[in-house]
C-alpha cells in the first residue's frame, strides 16, 4: 500500500493590503513532506531529545552578587589583560565592561575590601568620651529629678497629715 503524501488546504483571506492573500493560522500551503522515506518503508523510530530548559522567566528575578575576592581576582585579570584580551575575559565570566568600572571606582576609594573587613549600612562615628559622659550624667539628673518629685509629693502629703491632726486635737482640748 502506497502511501501519498497528504496536501492540506488551506483557506486563504484577502488581506487589507491590495490583493495579497493571507494564511489562516495553523495551516500550511505546502505537502507534508515524508521525510525522506521510500513508500512502504518501516517507519522510523523516533528518538526523543534531551527537554529543553523551561522558558518560563522566573517570577522574581535575583540580581547577581560578587564576592569582594572574586572582584578583586577579576580586577587584577583584567589589569593583567593586553589591550583586545579583556573582552574575552569579560565573555568568558559573563560580566560587563561596566562592571569594571565601578569596582575600579570602589577599588580606588578603598571600598573593595577582603570579606568580612567591611559592613553594610550607615557607618558609625568614633565616639567622643565626652558625649558618652554628658549622656550618662543626663540620665542620673533625669532619675534624681523624679527621685526629688516624689519626696516633695510626700513631705506635701506629710504637711497635710500634720495639718489636720494638728486641727483635731485642737478640737478635742478645752
Amino acid at each position: 500500500m502506497a502511501q501519498t503524501p497528504l496536501r492540506s488546504t488551506s483557506i486563504v483571506e484577502e488581506s487589507p493590503v491590495a490583493g495579497v492573500p493571507q494564511r489562516s493560522s495553523g495551516e500550511r500551503s505546502e505537502p507534508e513532506r515524508s521525510g525522506g522515506t521510500p513508500a512502504g518503508a518501516a517507519p522510523a523510530v523516533r528518538v526523543e531529545r534531551p527537554s529543553a530548559p523551561d522558558p518560563e522567566v522566573v517570577a522574581k528575578p535575583r540580581r547577581r552578587t560578587f564576592s569582594a575576592e572574586y572582584q578583586i581576582r577579576i580586577l587584577r585579570e583584567a589589569d593583567a589583560c593586553e589591550p583586545g584580551q579583556i573582552g574575552a575575559l569579560l565573555r568568558r565570566e559573563g560580566l560587563y565592561s561596566s562592571h569594571l568600572t565601578a569596582w575600579r571606582r570602589l577599588r580606588d576609594k578603598g571600598f573593595l575590601v577582603a570579606a568580612g573587613e567591611r559592613r553594610r549600612g550607615r557607618k558609625t562615628k568614633p565616639s567622643d568620651p565626652s558625649v558618652k559622659r554628658v549622656a550618662e550624667l543626663e540620665r542620673e539628673n533625669r532619675r534624681l529629678a523624679e527621685e526629688l518629685r516624689k519626696a516633695q509629693i510626700i513631705i506635701d502629703f506629710q504637711k497635710k497629715v500634720q495639718a489636720l491632726l494638728s486641727m483635731q486635737d485642737e478640737e478635742g482640748k478645752p
